[in-house]
């Protein structure tokens, strides 16, 4: 996985690599089928309730989470990540303490790799000053580019 595709990730945003299948089970003596991970048939013909408990596996996200493919408020899900941290992280304008708050290595090392892979030149990455205001600059403009609600003075 890409480091960007790590932030979305962990914000919430972009699609899952996982590649998607489709199996079916009987369901019924009829002998009609039902996709893998839909809820059964019962005999009377009803569909039982699902509840949306968020559960691993069930494929049902928690309740409170935005529809796939909605906006996502970054401000929000940031300064709630950042108020979880056991210190304080200005995630608005530092690329070290975004990446903290998102559980991120923000080495620099990683920032450098990072700064590439979004397009920052190779040749350039002596100061890291300039990297890491370009970078955060970067990161904020690609995360609204991928669905996240960006507040515009941070873009």
């Amino acid at each position: 996985m890409s480091l960007f595709k790590d932030i979305l990730a962990k914000l919430g945003l972009g699609h899952s690599d996982a590649p998607t299948t489709t199996t079916t089970t009987p369901a019924s003596p009829s002998g009609t089928t039902t996709p893998t991970g839909a809820p059964p048939i019962n005999p009377t013909g009803g569909v039982p309730p699902v509840t949306n408990t968020g559960a691993p596996g069930t494929g049902t996200p928690p309740l409170g989470t935005p529809p796939a493919g909605a906006p996502i408020d970054i401000s929000a899900k940031l300064d709630g990540l950042a108020k979880q941290q056991g210190e304080t992280l200005n995630w608005r304008t530092s690329i070290v303490d975004l990446l903290k708050v998102l559980g991120i290595d923000s080495s620099l090392e990683h920032r450098k790799e990072l700064a590439v892979e979004l397009g920052y030149p190779s040749d350039k990455l002596g100061d890291s000053a300039e990297v890491n205001q370009w970078l955060h600059k970067a990161v904020l403009q690609k995360i609204s580019a991928n669905g996240g609600t960006v507040p515009a003075e941070l873009l």
